[in-house]
């Protein structure tokens, strides 16, 4: 049987310069890659920007983006797109599906061919996908990561057009049942949504030395680790409030992002300088040594899809205390993963934060908790979706 070949289609890929930019889409592919039966060239567009000065801070990083690149084996094109700032939400479906299009036909004359579209985010990734796949004669299996479907349908034009690519894709996938119900609620067919969750790597998200790892970071009480990129959403201020009611215990905060200045003054103005940490943005393969050095992972998120840090602690032995939104009661639903806050405040979180201590999971349950979810059933699923596809064209 032939392999089934692929566009896997998205603005959420990893790059030279943005090494951790969605790289639970590369993770994805690459298990799916794994095997003989699927082969993938990356269709992945970055924003334009004029000028690569450093002074211009991401907007510059993204124009020294490559314009093609390979990772871990697979061709990656990186075409650019224009985005309009304050019309970038209503444009950006059309200037990027004008920049894909070109992008595909070039690939298509040097003699390219492809049997589906794999597109990841709806909006603007998947509406922009379905009209690649009408104008290329292409069906398209769009996924859905959280808040294109949580966030973004409150918009009306966005709503619209989601719509739309839901109704022309062949097949969607979700990576947590919360976000099948509400696909399903924006009217997709129940029976063209497919759950298939996010697996975690467990030969690389695997307990350290753990004496050693403490020691690096100078670490000698109990140790909270928030992950995420510094922007609202993502609640690392509540994490650092909640350690004005937990005296005993330390927070570092890995990432990087735009909320930084305002995380730094929240820890100047309750001085917890000498009891909280911004380590910045870390390499994916460093994360480990953060997890298994701290005590606990706290996940303070308003919104998620399928919150991939999650069960990276775990897999180093890390249980968690996460908030309760879509996904996150999937992924932690036993005493050794850790526990669901009651509420996402910061007197929620120091609360979740004594009940996990009061009686925490040995690291090793924790551990091997997190080996139930590997990637092995996600990509078999993947694998009969496009199967099932390809093989329905005429």
């Amino acid at each position: 049987m032939s392999p089934i070949r692929l566009l896997t289609f998205s603005t959420l890929f990893p790059n030279r310069e943005q090494p951790n930019h969605g790289i639970f889409v590369e993770n994805r592919l690459r298990h799916l890659l794994a095997g003989s039966e699927v082969t993938s060239t990356v269709l992945a567009p970055v924003a334009y920007f004029p000028s690569r000065s450093p002074r211009f801070g991401s907007w510059s990083q993204t124009a020294r983006v490559p314009p093609c690149e390979t990772r871990h084996g697979v061709a990656v094109h990186h075409p650019r797109y224009l985005s309009i700032p304050r019309f970038g939400m209503t444009a950006a479906p059309f200037l990027l599906y004008q920049a894909a299009a070109r992008a595909l036909a070039r690939l298509l004359r040097a003699g390219l061919r492809f049997d589906a579209i794999d597109a990841h985010y709806f909006y603007p990734d998947g509406v922009a996908a379905v009209w690649l796949g009408r104008r290329f004669g292409l069906p398209v299996v769009i996924t859905a990561r959280g808040s294109d479907i949580s966030l973004l349908p409150r918009y009306a034009a966005p709503r619209r057009l989601i719509g739309g690519a839901i109704a022309g894709a062949v097949a969607i996938i979700a990576v947590s049942e919360a976000l099948k119900v509400a696909l399903i609620a924006l009217g997709a067919p129940p029976e063209r949504v497919t759950v298939l969750r996010n697996g975690v790597e467990t030969s690389l998200f695997r307990p350290a030395d753990r004496v050693a790892a403490r020691a690096a970071l100078g670490l000698s009480r109990p140790t909270l680790i928030s992950v995420g990129h510094l922007i609202e959403r993502k609640g690392h201020d509540r994490v650092i409030e909640a350690l004005r009611l937990l005296p005993g215990y330390d927070l570092i905060i890995l990432g990087e992002g735009p909320e930084r200045g305002r995380l730094e003054a929240l820890i100047t103005r309750h001085a917890l300088g000498a009891r909280v940490r911004l380590l910045g943005a870390q390499p994916h393969a460093r994360l480990p040594e953060f997890y298994t050095a701290a005590d606990a992972l706290v996940l303070a998120s308003s919104r998620e899809g399928w919150a991939n840090v999650l069960l990276e602690a775990m897999a180093c032995g890390t249980p968690v205390v996460a908030s309760n939104i879509w996904g996150n009661p999937e992924v932690v639903r036993d005493h050794a993963a850790g526990l669901i806050m009651q509420h996402n405040t910061p007197e929620g979180i120091a609360e979740g934060v004594r009940r996990l201590f009061a009686n925490p999971p040995h690291r090793t349950d924790t551990r091997a908790y997190a080996e139930g979810f590997s990637w092995e059933e996600t990509t078999t699923g993947q694998v009969a979706i496009f199967r099932r596809v390809v093989g329905a064209m005429p």
